[in-house]
């Protein structure tokens, strides 16, 4: 039902933002759309009014579109309280009362309908012996007339069952089934020594079935980024008439579908860009006139999907972000070092860091005291992702989120490396995994700080020995007769050394039920279930991160 509402008032939006895009022209149409042009209004004054904005005689401005909008909210409001799913839920019906209350109106209706019978002389009656009374023919002949409605009532049922409103909380669920499924097949395939051909097949369609049902389950979780774009249209216009800037909003890609959760996640952060872009990024009309610029500013905010990454960037036409500036207030914050010389990407990067501020005052727009950081943890800690900003001074200003499109590694079901090291199995997600390389002595050097690197086809990686972050003696002291893993997180590559890759497959990530990190400082996510057994989880991520604070 939900979903119903709002592609009815997404639909009606649209109208409206039509409307003021073509400057009028169909205003009959719109108002009919909105119900107003069927409103029963005693005043004469009033309906002079509406007839004079249907007619064209008065102009369409911002006020009035402004009020349209307004309308459609009311109606959103309207039917999602019919629909009884406001944030304070449906109201609660008492049903002995509401069956008390049919009793009394269908014997009110009796009475009057027999009260009427009797005013008028019996012939309400008489139709109703005579309905009761119909000829054998004309009783064979109502049946014909009901199967001819049959086809479109049976149409009409199959229309109201097409979709299903269902929990996220039942679809996780059902994806930890699925999980836990993929762990039983695989407790039964790594035995099939003593399976015979007929049962290996078997298995194999198996596997081919699950996978097709967790493609299927991820796939009933996405849902088009258009659920948080539209909004962003009224939140723009709403702040651009609230600061008197003029500017024109573009939207792309919001057909794009991402999991709920991002979408959810993404929420916020979009909002806090979009008001910066409106408050701090375009300049005011005598600003952008005196920089020889149109009077209408530019923002856009668009999504696209380039290999495994969704992108989504809010960039405007404004002033663009000045360097000099941002470093002074740096250097005035103690954020950055006065002796060090910083390029202007590494510059810009301290817009992100927390308590970082250039706004020169406080407004209920954007400057409040919450800065970039806040939308750097929501993109980098809740979605495992990026932001990366763009800027040229005096043109304009973009800030770009970059999302991974699988499923985090933090939980759920991934594919992964099953690895060794002195006797005990642990995992590597694969998704961090660039390759498997076994090195040969003279490749490995050791630095002076005691650190290790390795030479990997003539790339250098700083390498890792995983036993020792961990606190396990491994079984393989030689280095030519160890395997290391090459991973990637960001921009940063570091090779894990292990005793032995056993395999790679399927795991089910779970979470420690206990705050394990808080007691043991350890690089573990938590721990994957195998089949035949569980394993630990390494986080490669905190394992890079420790590493690089080391070396720096």
């Amino acid at each position: 039902m939900r979903e119903a509402i709002l592609e009815c008032i997404e639909a009606l939006e649209n109208e409206v933002l039509a409307l003021e895009a073509a400057g009028g022209g169909n205003v009959d149409e719109v108002l009919a759309s909105l119900g107003l042009s069927r409103m029963k209004i005693q005043s004469a004054q009033i309906i002079a009014i509406l007839d004079m904005l249907n007619d064209g005689i008065t102009p369409v401005s911002t006020e009035i579109i402004t009020s349209m909008l307004n309308v459609v909210d009311a109606q959103k409001q309207f039917l999602h309280s019919l629909a009884g799913i406001l944030d304070q839920g449906p109201a609660v019906l008492d049903s002995e009362a509401v069956a008390e209350q049919s009793r009394q109106a269908e014997t009110a209706e009796q009475e009057s309908e027999e009260a009427i019978a009797a005013a008028m002389g019996g012939e309400a009656a008489t139709t109703g012996e005579a309905e009761q009374t119909d000829p054998p023919a004309e009783q064979a002949a109502k049946p014909a007339v009901k199967s001819k409605d049959a086809p479109q009532e049976k149409g009409l049922a199959a229309q109201a069952i097409s979709s299903i409103r269902v929990s996220t909380d039942r679809l996780d669920r059902v994806i930890e089934l699925v999980g836990k499924l993929m762990v039983t097949y695989a407790v039964i395939a790594q035995g099939g020594l003593g399976i015979d051909s007929k049962v290996m097949a078997s298995l194999r369609e198996l596997d081919n079935v699950i996978s097709k049902l967790q493609f299927e389950v991820d796939a009933i979780r996405l849902v088009p980024l258009k659920q948080i774009f539209m909004p962003m249209h009224r939140l723009v216009k709403s702040l651009s008439q609230k600061i008197g800037k003029k500017l024109d909003f573009e939207m792309s890609g919001e057909s794009l579908a991402l999991d709920k959760t991002i979408v959810e996640s993404l929420n916020e952060p979009l909002v806090h860009l979009l008001r910066n872009a409106v408050d701090h990024g375009l300049e005011t009309t005598e600003g952008r006139i005196e920089a020889g610029k149109p009077e209408t500013g530019s923002v856009k905010l668009s999504a696209w999907r380039k290999g495994e990454f969704a992108y989504i960037e809010v960039r405007d036409d404004g002033r663009g972000l000045d360097p000099e500036r941002i470093k002074a207030k740096a250097l005035e914050k103690g954020l950055a070092d006065p002796d060090t010389e910083y390029t202007e990407d590494e510059i810009l990067q301290f817009v992100l860091m927390s308590g970082f501020s250039t706004a020169e005052k406080i407004t209920d727009v954007s400057g409040r005291g919450v800065g970039m950081d806040a939308v750097v943890n929501a993109i980098r800690v809740s979605l495992d992702g990026d932001i990366t900003i763009e800027s040229t001074l005096g043109k304009g200003a973009a800030f770009i989120i970059s999302i991974p499109l699988d499923r985090s590694a933090n939980e759920g079901i991934v594919e992964a490396l099953v690895c060794r090291v002195g006797g005990e199995t642990f995992i590597i997600p694969s998704r961090d995994v660039v390759e498997i390389y076994v090195p040969n002595t003279n490749e490995v050097v050791e630095l002076p700080d005691g650190r290790e690197t390795v030479d990997v086809r003539g790339e250098v990686h700083s390498l890792l020995r995983l036993g020792d972050h961990l606190g396990i003696v491994p079984e393989i002291q030689d280095v030519d007769k160890s395997q290391t893993v090459v991973v990637r997180t960001g921009d940063y590559k570091a090779a894990i050394m292990v005793d032995d890759v056993i395999r790679q497959q399927q795991v089910v990530i779970t979470r420690f039920t206990v705050p394990v990190e808080e007691v043991f400082d350890v690089p573990l996510l938590g721990y994957g279930m195998m089949g035949e057994s569980d394993a630990l989880v390494v986080d490669t991520e905190e394992l890079l991160q420790k590493m690089d604070e080391r070396s720096s």
